[in-house]
């Protein structure tokens, strides 16, 4: 679960639905709740990282990425993140800091909190690759499965 304080009830379940889709639950058990997971990981062989001091860095050629953390944060735009929010660190709350900006720039926080889940999912999609509609190329999940993964953080949908 996110571990910044503040958070509305909507805001902590849609960010625990972006872990789940983005790390997914059995690589989040064997880890610090995916915050310290490298891009590439599996359950079998998790890459995870130790110090919360700055982002890792780590280049998978594998994926052509070097995303990391619980909502897989690109290591490009990590400088500009820990600038532009004051983060003195890649910690667990610095990366809630960063979901919450992203989720700000889409304009997605206004359906998040009215319990529009599928429209605030439609909106970040271009944020995260395992959204449905992204168009990376990796695995996009159900939006009924990125639904469920909110519900069961006790997020409020929408009647």
């Amino acid at each position: 679960m996110p571990r910044l304080i503040g958070l509305t009830p909507n805001q902590s379940a849609f960010l625990h639905m972006i872990t789940v889709s983005e790390i997914g639950r059995p690589l989040m058990a064997v880890s610090d709740e995916g915050y310290n997971v490298i891009v590439g990981s599996t359950v079998g062989r998790p890459y995870l990282f130790r110090s919360y001091a700055t982002h890792p860095m780590r280049f998978n050629p594998a994926v052509k990425s070097d995303a990391a953390g619980a909502y897989q944060v690109m290591g490009r735009y990590w400088a500009y993140y820990k600038k532009y929010l004051q983060l003195l660190d890649f910690s667990p709350a610095s990366q809630d800091r960063i979901a919450i900006c992203l989720i700000n720039e889409c304009k997605a926080m206004p359906a998040i909190e009215a319990g529009d889940i599928e429209k605030a999912i439609h909106l970040t999609r271009s944020r995260w690759a395992s959204f449905p509609g992204a168009g990376y190329g990796q695995n996009e999940h159900a939006m009924d499965f990125l639904i469920d993964a909110y519900q069961e953080a006790y997020g409020r949908a929408a009647a």
